[in-house]
């Protein structure tokens, strides 16, 4: 009989964990490790109990979010597999978070069968996706998104709350002429010259977190 694949789970959700760790702990190949309700904590039990693979949702309330603890849990010597597990799909999320190091990435709609094959997959490094997710990394990599910076996401987002240039400046501390050169990259990359189009742009190609 294999080892079975040693598994961290994090999630800031403790209903969503528990059923988490009734599932995993229902293959027999999978061993439940421990749990995280924090990006702080999961860091700090990976380093004390070396799990194969650490299940890693994206959005984790107050403190480090999920692409952070990815970067700084693939960071650490050994380094785990980190799989995302999340109900978030943007392109933003999903970028951010194989940038950050994820091995795999899947929604929490996947069946239980596909979820224990995808952490099997992530403990030998094999990179998985779920189809929607997949489907998205191809139509990016065959129509590119324009490289919006973080700076840009920001204003960006605040753009997509109808705040204008004053209100931006006071919420990014910054100077308007600084919002002002932004936007104007901001419609240049979008390819539009107005605040509603680069909204809409940004949108459309979810550019937005």
């Amino acid at each position: 009989m294999s080892t079975p694949v040693r598994v961290l789970v994090c999630d800031d959700h403790a209903v969503v964990r528990a059923g988490l760790l009734a599932l995993l702990g229902s293959a027999p190949d999978i061993e439940v490790t421990g749990e995280a309700g924090s990006g702080e904590e999961a860091i700090a039990l990976a380093r004390k109990l070396r799990p194969d693979v650490v299940l890693m949702d994206l959005q984790l309330g107050e403190g480090l979010d999920g692409v952070e603890t990815t970067r700084r849990l693939t960071a650490q010597q050994p380094a785990p597999y980190v799989l995302v597990l999340t109900t978030y799909d943007t392109d933003a999320d999903i970028t951010r978070a194989i940038e950050a190091g994820a091995t795999g990435y899947l929604l929490k709609a996947e069946r239980p069968d596909e979820l224990f094959a995808a952490i099997h997959s992530a403990a030998q490094g094999r990179t998985t996706l779920s189809a929607p997710v997949a489907g998205r990394v191809m139509a990016h990599l065959r129509n590119p998104a324009p490289t919006i910076t973080p700076r840009e996401r920001d204003i960006l987002t605040h753009l997509s709350r109808g705040l204008g240039n004053r209100d931006i400046a006071r919420a990014l501390h910054i100077s308007e002429a600084t919002v002002k050169t932004h936007l104007r990259r901001i419609y240049d990359k979008l390819g539009v010259d107005t605040r509603a189009g680069a909204v809409s742009i940004a949108k459309e190609r979810r550019l937005l977190p």
